[in-house]
């Protein structure tokens, strides 16, 4: 008995010891794990410090997407947007290069206009018609173009407003009562002849009917914009004076308004149909600190710190509105007899804007490639090494990997060594390095400026059918 009490005896103290010892394990794991939780809050916080203040600095703060117009006017714009008539040929819409499924441009380098040998499709389907030629430059994406914060439009900004004017190819033909860039440039694809407007080959064919091709408007842009007009008026459900579109929107049939109606009617809808200020990045900009993964937070520290995107890339648009080169490659038909596209020094006649352009905005951007002025970079990666490093992007660029349009724009790549000197040693960005893993965090960030459900979202602008009849674009075969 005494042996037994004694085996019982030291089986309990072995069994206290063990408990004790699981006991201090448990406390062990649970401080390093509060612990572990503490550091990782801290460290989340020091990011979002870190952040904050980069963003400050920076003066980017929520987005204000606009004015909102009226219901009526909406739909007035959704239909014109859409609608070929307003074309010469009546087969491009404004839809067709900026198609919503595809990030409100059309997915091409260089665009195919008026002429097209496959009307009523988009990007790859659409196909370029014979003795034609590519638009000279990528077709911009619309988002969030109707802020009030943007005072320009078009790559080499052609249409701005400061001080209260606004200056355009027009001059002062410009008709009054157009308040925003926006609707001032839904005033220019119409009479361009490679978009919108057709030749005077186009203008002969009897089948085509084309007046608005008629070379006695050539250089009258009045002259254009009242034809169009004229052909609206005779469509019911734009001109009907009970129930007409024009009626419904500015208590005027179209006989009566200018094309400045239209103009500012598709303003609106771009306004209300690609404003969107609800991507995680929007999200964290409204406070909500958890909006954003923190390797989204990392990247953003990085494009606002140590890689320097936000020098032009800044503010709340994302973009200064500034003018740089930065060293594109050059190819097309270019704007000029010499084959070459010069930017803004075709406004504005300075030696030193020879190859600047309009830094981009970059909300839904990994929705909108390709990239640049003509769209010489399909990976965002891509072009993002070719800002960090653009004497090795542009001596190394290959137009047969890039420019999947196939030899037509190839075949155009300028490679004369003068002319890649040029675009390198007068480049107005900076050689930098970065790790693949900064890489990794920097698209993450580019991951979340993009709206959530955008695919449906986007498509559900389409409209059925518009008021000409005539058929609205489809991105299929």
């Amino acid at each position: 008995m005494k042996k037994i009490r004694t085996q019982y005896s030291s089986l309990k103290r072995t069994l206290t010891i063990c408990l004790g010892f699981i006991f201090c394990l448990v406390v062990m794991f649970s401080n390093n794990t509060a612990i572990g939780d503490d550091k990782k809050h801290s460290s989340k916080k020091s990011l979002d410090k870190k952040l904050k203040k980069s963003l400050k600095r920076n003066h980017v703060a929520p987005i204000d997407l606009g004015p909102t117009a009226s219901l009526e006017m909406i739909e007035l714009g959704q239909a014109l947007f859409f609608d070929p008539i307003l074309s010469g040929n009546r087969d491009t819409a404004c839809s067709t290069c900026h198609y919503p499924t595809v990030g409100t441009s059309d997915q091409l380098s260089l665009g195919v206009g008026t002429g097209t040998m496959s009307p009523g499709k988009v990007s790859f389907f659409r196909e370029k018609g014979p003795d034609r030629i590519h638009i000279p430059r990528n077709a911009p994406e619309l988002f969030n173009k109707g802020s009030v914060l943007w005072t320009s439009q078009f790559w080499d900004s052609r249409v701005a407003s400061a001080y209260g004017s606004m200056s355009s190819p027009a001059g002062s033909d410009l008709p009054s009562g157009l308040t925003t860039p926006l609707a001032v440039q839904a005033m220019f694809p119409v009479t361009s002849g490679d978009e919108m407007r057709g030749s005077i080959t186009d203008f002969f064919d009897p089948v085509k009917n084309n007046e608005i091709a008629d070379p006695a408007l050539d250089g009258d842009l009045p002259g254009i914009w009242n034809a169009l007009m004229q052909r609206l008026t005779n469509i019911d459900g734009y001109a009907n004076p009970t129930d007409g579109l024009f009626v419904k929107a500015f208590g005027e049939v179209p006989s009566n308004l200018g094309f400045e109606s239209a103009a500012t009617a598709m303003a609106a809808f771009e306004t209300s149909a690609f404003g969107y200020d609800d991507s995680p990045f929007d999200e964290y900009l409204k406070g909500d600190r958890d909006a954003m993964t923190t390797a989204q937070k990392r990247g953003a520290i990085l494009f606002y710190g140590k890689l320097k995107c936000s020098t032009c890339h800044s503010g709340t648009l994302m973009t200064d509105q500034n003018h740089y080169n930065i060293g594109a490659p050059q190819f097309g038909p270019g704007k000029d007899e010499t084959g070459l596209d010069l930017g803004r020094y075709l406004v504005t006649g300075d030696e030193s804007d020879r190859f600047k352009f309009r830094v981009p905005g970059l909300r839904n951007v990994t929705q909108t490639a390709p990239y640049l002025h003509n769209g010489a970079f399909y990976s965002l990666s891509d072009v993002i090494m070719h800002h960090l490093d653009v004497k090795k992007s542009l001596r190394n660029y290959d137009p047969v990997a890039e420019l999947v349009q196939g030899p037509e724009l190839s075949d155009t790549y300028v490679d004369d060594p003068d002319v890649l000197n040029e675009l390198i040693y007068s480049s107005d960005v900076r050689k930098k390095k970065i790790k693949s893993s900064e890489m990794a965090d920097l698209l993450e960030f580019m991951n979340a400026l993009t709206a959530p459900n955008i695919g449906a979202r986007l498509e559900s602008t389409i409209p059925s059918s518009v008021p000409s009849g005539l058929p609205v674009d489809e991105f299929d075969e």
